[in-house]
């Protein structure tokens, strides 16, 4: 059924820039550009998705349809999940091709490596604990959802292109073999992108028990 559900959401219920702000992984290539950008354009383009099924009712589509209430929580967590594991398998080639190019670094602040990838892990993981369970509380009112995980997401990524130009953190801008350094933290990352993800849908479903389509 989850696959099912995914190919809906995905068929038929994606808004285009959803598809677009997934694919923002070029922009790894451009010179002193903010890279944190890549991942806060892939949260754009899940409001705006989300944005789109609210005037298309598409939650009140999909209860219709033979499967239980919780399912629809459902849908829209594989379709945040895959959206974002996309952004980032998507933008890593990019960030290998910055790698080899004569102006790998970025004055602005976070580098194309495995930095930039723990950053995306911490920024997905707070948008999904913040976002989905206040979507979920009143869906008609996506917008305050956004506004509401906005300041945390802002926060994180001012605070990653802001790290590496303190004494002592230029490791983080590193290349090579010297990104080994870098890999306990992409772990950490991933590993709270998880558990925010985990705890997210525990209080999404909560939440959505109480409404009324």
């Amino acid at each position: 059924m989850r696959i099912d559900l995914l190919k809906k959401e995905w068929c038929l219920a994606a808004h285009p820039n959803l598809f677009v702000f997934t694919c923002m992984g070029p922009l790894a290539l451009v010179p002193a550009y903010p890279l944190v950008m890549i991942w806060l354009f892939s949260c754009l383009g899940i409001f705006i998705s989300f944005t789109y099924n609210r005037e298309t009712n598409d939650l009140y589509y999909t209860a219709l349809l033979p499967i239980p209430r919780q399912a629809l929580v459902t849908s829209k967590f594989l379709v945040t999940i895959t959206a974002q594991l996309a952004s980032l398998l998507l933008t890593l080639p990019f960030a290998q091709l910055r790698q080899a190019l004569p102006l790998a670094g970025n004055p602005v602040g976070l580098s194309a490596n495995v930095t930039l990838f723990t950053v995306g892990f911490l920024i997905f993981g707070v948008f999904n604990f913040t976002f989905l369970p206040a979507y979920f509380r009143q869906p008609a009112k996506v917008g305050q959802a956004f506004l509401k995980c906005l300041p945390g997401l802002l926060l994180v990524a001012g605070g990653a292109e802001a790290l590496p130009h303190f004494p002592g953190y230029h490791w983080l801008t590193t290349f090579g073999a010297e990104q080994t350094k870098q890999l306990p933290g992409l772990l950490l990352a991933l590993l709270g992108y998880l558990v925010a993800t985990g705890l997210a849908a525990r209080h999404a479903h909560r939440n959505f028990a109480h409404v009324d389509l």
